[in-house]
Order: C-alpha cells, then sequence, then structure tokens
C-alpha cells in the first residue's frame, strides 16, 4: 500500500515537466549510453502522486505491437525489465496506466531513444511475481532460514570457531547476558535538541539491536532458552516505548531507524518463541514504526523524485530492507515497502555516484550509505535471490577509498567526516572487504586487512561501536563468501580518475609507508550539495607517512559554526578565493548544485601527471564578475607538483592562493616551508601575472566559536594574497619530502622575488634541476 498523498489541486493527464538538477532524469537518453543492459528507466512523475504507469519499449519509434514489449500497472516512475534487451537502438515513452480499464490512457509520453552496447553486464530485476514466488516465509528470514540454521548450529556444535563464532559469543553476546535492560531515552530538555543527548540516545538505540538480535541468533544456534528469554525480555521492553516519544524518526531518526532495526530482528528470530499475543504486539508497533520511516521516505522526502536526501536514501537499505523482509506476507504495507525499496537500489541508486564507483559526499560517508547497502544487499540476496553486486558501480566502488582514503591517512580527504584526524574508521576496510568478497580484487583484501591492522583497538571508538558491530560483520562475511587472498597494490595505476562524481587520485608506493605518496583532486558537478563542500579546484597532499596539505578543521558537530562557517567553506580549503570570496557552501540546495566544477582532463604519461579542473561555476555563484576560474596540476618525476591557477573577471579581481597544515609553516618572500614530524613540503610561487603576492602565515580558526574547538588542536594555513586584475596566472611549486630524507632546494630568484631555476638535493647530495611545464 502506498502512504497517504497530500491533496492536490488538479489530477492531470500525463504531466511531462523539465527535469532540475535536483531531481530524477529521464533515463536512458541518447546523451547518456546505459552501461547494464537491461538499462535503468526513470522519469519525472505526473502530478497525481497515486497514478500508475505503463512504460513501452522498441526497437521501432512507432512502437508496432509486435516489436513491443509493455510492462504495466508500474506504481513508481522507475523501472527495471526482468530480462535484458538485444544491443542496438531503441526508444521508449511511457503513459499513466488506467486501472478501470487496464489500459494505457491516451497519451503519451515524449519519445526518447537510447543506444544498448554489445557485451554490458546483464542485470535484469526479478518482477514483482518471481519475487513472491522466491520468498520463504517461514521465519527467520534475515540472514538465515531455518534450513541454513539447522546446517550452521551444527557446524557451530561441532566446531566452535566456525565462521568465527567464538569470537563473536565471547564479545558480542556474552556482554549482554546480565546486562539491565536500557530505559526508554527522555526527550531533550524542553525538546531543544542537544547535540550530546541526541548522540547519546542513538547509541542507546544502537545497543538495543546488539542485545537483541545476538542474544536471539545465539539462542537459536545453541539451542538456549535462556539466551532466547533474554532476548524476548529485550524485545518487549523495547516494543513498548512510546512510538512517537523520543525514539520516534520524526524526534530523532538516526534512534528511530534503530528502533525498527532492532525489533525486525527481535520479530524474525524469535517468532516461534513469542506467545501469539506478544508477536501480535510486536508486529503491530514494528508495522508503525516502519510506516512512519516509509511515509517520510516516500511521501514527503519523496526520494524518487528528489534523491539528494541522505538519511532518506539511506533508510531504505538500513531500516526498511530489514523491517519489511521481517514482515513480508504479514503486512501488505510492508510486502509494497520491499518492492519500492529494492526497486529504488536497483534502479536509482546511488545518487551520490555512477557506474565508475566513486561517491560524491566523500569516503566517510561512503562508508556509512556503502554499510547499509551491503547490509540490505546481503539480506536480498539471501531472502529473494536477487544479486545486486552485479551492477558496475558495485563492481567498481571499492577502488574509491583505496584510492582517496589510503591507509595511514588521516587528513587528506574532501567531505564531512567524524573520524577527521583518525586513521580511516575500521568500516571502511569491512565494507572494501565485502567487495573483495564478490569481485575476488585481491587489493581490496590487502587494504582490509592493512586498515584492521592499523586500527586495533579501536573497535569500540563511537564511529565503530555506535554504528556497527565488527563481531557479526565477521560471523555473517566468513559464513556467507568465500575467503580471498590479499594482494599489495604494486601494480595499481598511479592516478584513477572518478568521471561520475569529479574526483581524481594520485597513489604511488601505497604499500610503503615511508615512499607513498597521495594527492587528491576535486572538481564536482555535485557542488557543495549535502556533505560536500566548497571545494571545487581544491586539492590535498599526503605523503612520506603523513598529511601535509590537509582538510583542515574538526568535525564537532552537523551545523556547528566550526562545520557551517569553516569546515565547508573554500576558505578552509587547500584552493583560491576570488576578491576574498569563496565559493558557494550554505543551505540553499538549488544553489549548492549549482556552484559545481569539473574535471576537464586527466593525462597520464611517463613521469607526468596532469590533472585540469574548471571551477568557474562554483565561484560565479558568489561572484559574478568570475569568467574563468582553473585549475592545472602537474605531477613530474614522482616526486613534485607544479600547480597554475587561471582566473579572469570583467574586471579586476584580487586573489588569495590558500594551504592549509597541521603546525605552524614558515613564510617568506617568495617561497614557505612545512616542516612537520615525519615529512614536509617546501612551496615556491614560481609566476605570477599580475605580481608578487604576499605570503603570510595564519594561526586558527579566524571567526570561528572559540567554543567548537576548545581542547582541539588549532591548525594553520599559508595565505599568498596577489594584486587586483583582470587576468590572473600564479604558478606554484610543492615539493614534498621524507624527513628522514630531506631534500634542500635552491632557487635562482629574479629581481621581482619569482624563482628562476629551481634544483634540489637529494640525501646523497646529488643536484636535480625540476623541470617546470613550459606553458603557463
Amino acid at each position: 500500500m502506498r502512504p497517504s498523498a497530500p491533496a492536490k489541486l488538479r489530477k492531470s493527464a500525463l504531466d511531462e515537466p523539465r527535469p532540475g538538477s535536483l531531481t530524477i532524469t529521464y533515463m536512458p537518453n541518447a546523451d547518456q549510453a546505459p552501461t547494464e543492459n537491461p538499462p535503468r528507466f526513470s522519469w519525472l512523475p505526473d502530478i497525481d502522486d497515486g497514478a500508475r504507469y505503463v512504460l513501452r519499449i522498441s526497437d521501432d519509434a512507432s512502437f508496432p505491437e509486435s516489436r513491443t514489449s509493455l510492462h504495466t500497472d508500474l506504481a513508481w516512475n522507475f523501472f527495471t525489465p526482468d530480462t535484458p534487451l538485444p544491443p542496438g537502438h531503441h526508444f521508449w515513452s511511457y503513459a499513466i496506466w488506467d486501472a478501470k480499464t487496464g489500459a494505457p490512457g491516451s497519451d503519451w509520453s515524449s519519445t526518447r531513444s537510447f543506444d544498448l552496447a554489445e557485451g554490458l553486464p546483464e542485470t535484469p530485476v526479478p518482477s514483482i511475481a518471481a519475487r513472491r514466488a522466491a520468498s520463504d516465509l517461514r521465519h527467520p528470514r534475515l540472514w538465515m532460514n531455518p534450513d541454513e540454521l539447522h546446517t550452521f548450529s551444527a557446524s557451530v556444535k561441532g566446531d566452535a570457531t566456525h565462521a568465527g563464532w567464538d569470537q563473536f559469543y565471547e564479545k558480542s553476546v556474552a556482554p549482554w547476558i546480565d546486562r539491565p535492560i536500557i530505559a526508554e531515552p527522555k526527550p531533550y530538555p524542553n525538546n531543544i535538541r542537544v547535540a550530546t543527548l541526541w548522540r547519546q540516545m542513538y547509541i542507546d538505540c544502537q545497543e538495543t539491536i546488539y542485545a537483541i538480535r545476538h542474544l536471539a541468533i545465539a539462542g537459536k544456534v545453541l539451542g538456549r532458552t535462556d539466551l532466547l528469554d533474554k532476548s524476548r525480555d529485550w524485545l518487549l521492553a523495547i516494543a513498548r516505548w512510546d512510538p512517537t516519544g523520543p525514539t520516534s524518526r520524526a524526534y530523532n531518526d538516526e534512534a528511530g531507524f534503530r528502533v525498527v532495526v532492532a525489533l525486525s530482528w527481535g520479530y524474525d528470530w524469535l517468532h516461534d518463541h513469542l506467545t501469539e499475543a506478544e508477536r501480535d504486539e510486536v508486529r503491530a508497533v514494528l508495522v508503525t514504526r516502519t510506516r512512519e520511516v516509509a511515509n517520510h521516505v516516500i511521501a514527503h522526502a519523496r526520494i524518487q523524485v528528489f534523491p539528494y536526501d541522505s538519511h532518506a536514501v539511506r533508510s531504505l537499505s538500513a531500516v526498511l530492507t530489514p523491517a519489511c523482509i521481517a514482515l513480508d506476507g504479514e503486512s501488505e504495507e510492508a510486502t509494497a515497502w520491499l518492492d519500492y525499496t529494492l526497486d529504488f537500489l536497483a534502479t536509482l541508486y546511488s545518487p551520490w555516484a555512477g557506474t565508475d564507483g566513486g561517491w560524491a559526499e566523500g569516503p566517510h560517508y561512503w562508508m556509512t550509505g556503502i554499510a547499509y547497502f551491503i547490509e540490505a544487499a546481503n539480506l536480498l540476496r539471501k531472502y529473494l535471490g536477487v544479486d545486486l553486486y552485479r551492477r558496475p558501480f558495485f563492481q567498481n566502488t571499492g577502488a574509491f577509498p583505496l584510492y582517496t582514503k589510503a591507509p595511514g591517512t588521516r587528513r587528506a580527504c574532501f567531505g564531512d567526516d567524524s573520524t577527521l584526524g583518525d586513521l580511516p574508521g575500521l568500516k571502511v576496510g569491512y565494507n572494501v572487504r565485502q567487495f573483495a568478497g564478490v569481485t575476488g580484487n585481491g587489493h581490496y583484501q590487502w587494504y582490509f586487512e592493512r586498515l584492521k591492522a592499523d586500527a586495533a583497538g579501536t573497535e569500540m571508538a563511537f564511529y565503530n561501536y555506535g554504528w556497527w558491530d565488527l563481531n557479526f560483520d565477521d560471523l555473517q562475511y566468513q559464513h556467507d563468501f568465500a575467503p580471498v587472498e590479499a594482494l599489495p597494490p604494486t601494480d595499481l595505476p598511479a592516478v584513477k580518475w572518478f568521471k561520475d562524481i569529479g574526483w581524481a587520485a594520485i597513489q604511488k608506493h601505497m604499500d610503503d609507508p615511508m615512499r607513498h605518496i597521495q594527492f587528491l583532486f576535486k572538481s564536482s558537478a555535485y557542488g557543495s550539495l549535502s556533505h560536500s563542500h566548497g571545494d571545487q579546484n581544491a586539492f590535498l597532499l599526503y605523503a612520506y607517512g603523513e598529511d601535509l596539505a590537509i582538510q583542515s578543521g574538526h568535525y564537532v558537530a552537523f551545523n556547528s559554526s566550526m562545520h557551517r562557517d569553516w569546515r565547508r567553506q573554500t576558505r578552509s580549503k587547500n584552493a583560491i578565493l576570488i576578491d576574498g570570496k569563496g565559493q558557494y557552501a550554505d543551505k540553499d540546495k538549488a544553489l549548492a548544485r549549482r556552484a559545481a566544477g569539473q574535471i576537464t582532463e586527466v593525462e597520464e604519461n611517463p613521469g607526468h601527471i596532469r590533472i585540469v579542473g574548471d571551477a568557474t561555476e562554483a565561484y560565479r555563484v558568489t561572484n559574478p564578475k568570475v569568467q574563468k576560474a582553473e585549475r592545472e596540476t602537474h605531477f613530474v618525476d614522482d616526486s613534485y607538483f607544479v600547480i597554475v591557477d587561471r582566473v579572469e573577471a570583467a574586471e579586476p579581481v584580487t586573489l588569495d592562493w590558500l594551504c592549509h597544515t597541521t603546525n605552524a609553516p614558515d613564510a617568506g618572500r617568495s617561497s614557505f616551508r612545512y616542516h612537520g614530524e615525519r615529512a614536509g613540503f617546501y612551496g615556491q610561487f614560481v609566476f605570477s601575472s599580475a605580481g608578487a603576492p604576499s605570503i603570510s602565515a595564519v594561526h586558527g580558526f579566524p571567526e570561528i566559536d572559540p567554543a567548537d574547538t576548545e581542547g582541539l588542536e588549532q591548525h594553520h594555513h599559508i595565505r599568498a594574497s596577489v594584486p587586483a586584475a583582470k587576468s590572473h596566472v600564479l604558478v606554484t611549486l610543492l615539493v614534498p619530502y621524507s624527513l628522514d630524507a630531506p631534500k634542500r632546494i635552491f632557487s635562482f630568484i629574479d629581481d621581482q622575488g619569482f624563482a628562476t631555476d629551481i634544483y634540489f638535493t637529494d640525501v646523497d647530495d646529488q643536484r636535480f634541476k625540476l623541470t617546470l611545464p613550459k606553458k603557463f
């Protein structure tokens, strides 16, 4: 059943509006060839939210009956056929489905066409009828069915180490046996959200998942009534929390999501351990709480039209998938929500990505979004036999953290990140291991093992334990997937361009921390939308075991002064300000999407990688005078970088070149230097068409509420200010070095303060001349 739709002023025949920057688009189309077969179809819905659709596909634009496939009575404005199409040229259109007549309405949409290449991955989605036939309505059905449970139970009783059971029991079951049941969280004082209380509330709710799920699974596997009784006590207590109170989705969505998940696992795994009255009680509250989430997703957030709602999209995987599987066949609403969820994940997911495997919000929100997708995909794979991992994005996306959040890095990545300043979170590695299991890629397994070793002892950190139980992850993975042998990334290409999101990454010697260089560059069409920032044409540099040119600031809380006025803004980035202004990075989502960039070229030749980004539109949103803002980066001889900024404006504008560091840099006349704990880098302004820049070293976070960073380290940055001009060309040299083998830099400076010839000497005092690009 659909959630109730708001009343409409009129009920139209087919309404085909023009898509906007924040809506889904008409796909497939002639400008963007499908990357999988069958293609994913989407269109903007009719003004009547209750409309149903019919889709027709043909190799003839006149749609003759004998050569046209018709998909009728579609509930939503997105659809994936259940069979591949033949390669070639195809046409499609859609109409409103008239349920009374069982036929299309009189108006068809515009006809669109697409070319389907040969050899594309075949990723059909089973029809609703096929899903019903595949459903095993016995309990349990989340992760294991009764037959699997019987086999697994016998294996564990014969070998307690099977699939890591002993570790799971010791660390994730035993602690809950005597633990008192958590009390229902209280409202905020005066119902005004307090960040610390908000976080504690949802961690409390996360622990209800651990208690109910792990005790129930252990009780079933071991045949122990005491564990089942304890899990049932928790389940019934949580079911009696007020579904409209502090743990509702509307009051604290993170808490509400977790309560639904806890109830889902408990209802499913304890189904035959509950009395009929207890089952009715738990099922009723589970349906009520799930309905609240589904109504928000479908009727209010309307992610089938506006998919850029991070929490709503995540709730499909995190909440609706387990809840609706647990309720399938026992609630018509839940079965319909399950169909919606599966079709969205198979068709529109992810709005933050494309086939290349990137994630526009950055690797931290890749971690959270993909972690919950993995949970959902594994459940759907086991329950319905639908393998979403076959889609090209999921075959490729393990490379995104591998290239953009390499082992050892702490502040060398873009976007919101609650682990900022720490090593990559364990769950990033666990996600990548999942894709090792899916693809057999040994580099992914190496990444997992390296991150797990680096982050040993952080299992109870908020960003791990507060979101996931890694012992349960291990148990599931070892049961469901074959082991993959780790392969060090010595043969990786040096540069990876994620065209889908406008990121480019250089990785050299990732397997050797003391030689490792990571350089990230971003210029994204997603702009500063959601958890992205005003950082088009920005760069980040990690080298020789240390973050050098960093992501500045602290993620103290979403929408804090530090987050809103520093972290999201261009002034906290290794980027430029034009007339003192950065890129738009405030609350208007349409403007945030307009504040976009584009990587226009990535070129790799022996000893030379070149990356070009255009951030003109990102600056124009706040400064219409800007006519060009281009940054060209050269990585030369695997050792140094040359950055060329070109800016043009309708009238003279100043330029400020920014580079952020953890500790204090030294500023000179035309150069600067940063010494870290393991590594450092030298910077030289080689050329400026508007005159020599004035260089200063800035301490702290100007204009940010000091309370936001009390007790936290104060960062620094270099600010090089260039006089006003209508046209700017600024050329900057960056030379990273290890403190174990420092490079000494020698520059011959002209009378304007610019370097003419630059040399460095290595640890053996051999002198090398740096070759700069000839074209500025």
